[in-house]
């Protein structure tokens, strides 16, 4: 079994339902690689209706109960979801999620049936600090629950200070980090060469191909782009032929 490619958008708080003219435009050019789109939890069932696979953006590490606000695994999986993404940097930061918390997600969501599409990455800070493999690897270690399989899990690598910002790490940067991911993984789960490993940080339709040539890129998190087929589009088929 060799890593699936995966192009995931990641909607963030953004699109209402006259967005789905997008999910239409996407499903109607050819792809060559698995497509997922996490849109708002207000539309993961419209979303999902289309055909599309489709995850959330998080969910709680109980499957039930009084958390007002929150959105259990299982409420995902029931309205049409199959994947649901976790521990990304806006989370972390904006919630003060921890390891601790991002790995509970990740149970609940492999319970119920659904993929983790776990995200790690560094700040500018640690970046600068030469933190970035010690960061990754606390994150990995901390985030990813024993029960991860590659059937199961999604690894994405999303450097925070390029998220959004138009800067994206040299090629070198990215290899030297989904190598280490690689590494890690296959030294602690039997089937970790398997585990599909996104790249997430300012994807563009310009800049997709480069890197999905870059080793154990299986993919892409693409936020704002994946907002428009027209920008989604060329980024699916950039990966359809790496």
């Amino acid at each position: 079994m060799a890593p699936r490619k995966l192009a995931a958008g990641n909607w963030k708080m953004n699109g209402t339902l006259a967005a789905l003219a997008e999910i239409d435009a996407i499903l109607a050019q050819p792809a060559g690689c698995d497509v997922l789109i996490c849109p708002p939890a207000v539309l993961v069932q419209a979303v999902a209706a289309k055909g599309i696979a489709t995850g959330g953006q998080d969910c709680h590490a109980k499957a039930s109960g009084a958390h007002t606000g929150d959105i259990a695994a299982q409420q995902l999986k029931d309205v049409g979801a199959s994947h649901v993404i976790l521990g990304h940097s806006e989370r972390r930061t904006d919630h003060a999620e921890t390891d601790a918390q991002v790995a509970a997600k990740a149970v609940a969501a492999h319970e119920a049936g659904l993929v983790a599409v776990i995200c790690v990455g560094e700040t500018e800070a640690q970046r600068d600090a030469g933190q970035t493999l010690d960061v990754i690897s606390a994150q990995l270690a901390g985030s990813v629950p024993d029960c991860a399989t590659a059937a199961n899990t999604v690894i994405a690598y999303e450097p925070v200070w390029a998220i959004g910002t138009g800067r994206t790490p040299t090629n070198d940067q990215i290899a030297e980090v989904h190598a280490l991911m690689r590494d890690r993984l296959a030294a602690r789960f039997a089937d970790g060469a398997d585990f599909a490993l996104l790249y997430g940080g300012s994807v563009r339709p310009g800049n997709a191909a480069e890197i999905f040539a870059i080793p154990h890129v299986n993919g892409a998190l693409v936020g704002g782009a994946s907002l428009k087929a027209s920008d989604f589009g060329p980024i699916v088929a950039a990966l359809s032929a790496a």
